[in-house]
């Protein structure tokens, strides 16, 4: 498969375009600045380019099966993943090009507690990750706007972190999942794994979904 992967650099970003060469796909790795491209790994094609603007995603896009944005705004510019979104389901429309974007976990409810998000649940959202958590939801909401983009929207479990690449998970649909223990948590190798795993066999149409272990 041809795959276009934004943010390529970034701590998923670069683990997606690793697990997607282990599997013998083409993959056009797009970086915001030239100098970001020597941390690709080999065999990626490098690109540069910005991913919120429209233009440049259907240029990079363009004879693609899949475009994945995993993009990371810096703080205090949580709300560039708005402006991200508008911009990649804008530039994929009418090109029958799917969009596969990592997103938060902050719209996902708790299980067991009426329907409470992980936004409101301090247990699993820490203050100072809110702003990111507002602009993932709003980011969300553009998702769902969409009808003509085959898109699908992976929220990461309350934990997502540098680890060990299993090869196994859990896969839900809008509630948050948790272990016998309470804990919602998965690798950043392993959300790669679900996220090409989907790539290869689409399931999640127009429609979020999270995965954990």
């Amino acid at each position: 498969m041809r795959f276009t992967v934004f943010g390529a650099t970034g701590q998923v970003g670069r683990r997606v375009v690793a697990e997607a060469l282990t599997r013998g796909h083409d993959v056009t790795a797009v970086a915001r600045t030239s100098a970001r491209t020597a941390e690709l790994p080999r065999g990626a094609r490098p690109r540069t380019g910005d991913a919120s603007d429209a233009a440049t995603v259907a240029q990079l896009g363009a004879g693609q099966d899949v475009v994945i944005g995993a993009t990371r705004p810096p703080a205090g510019r949580e709300r560039d993943l708005v402006s991200t979104a508008k911009a990649l389901v804008g530039g994929l429309a009418g090109t029958g090009t799917r969009l596969l974007l990592v997103g938060g976990a902050a719209t996902l409810t708790v299980p067991g507690d009426g329907g409470t998000t992980v936004l409101d649940d301090p247990a699993f959202l820490p203050v100072d990750y809110r702003d990111i958590a507002l602009a993932c939801a709003e980011q969300l909401e553009v998702c769902r706007g969409e009808t003509t983009v085959d898109w699908a929207y992976l929220s990461p479990p309350a934990m997502l972190a540098p680890g060990a690449r299993t090869g196994t998970y859990r896969v839900g649909g809008d509630e948050l999942l948790v272990d016998d223990a309470g804990r919602s948590a998965i690798s950043m190798e392993d959300l790669a794994v679900a996220l090409l795993d989907e790539a290869e066999r689409p399931r999640q149409h127009r429609q979020r979904f999270t995965v954990a272990y």
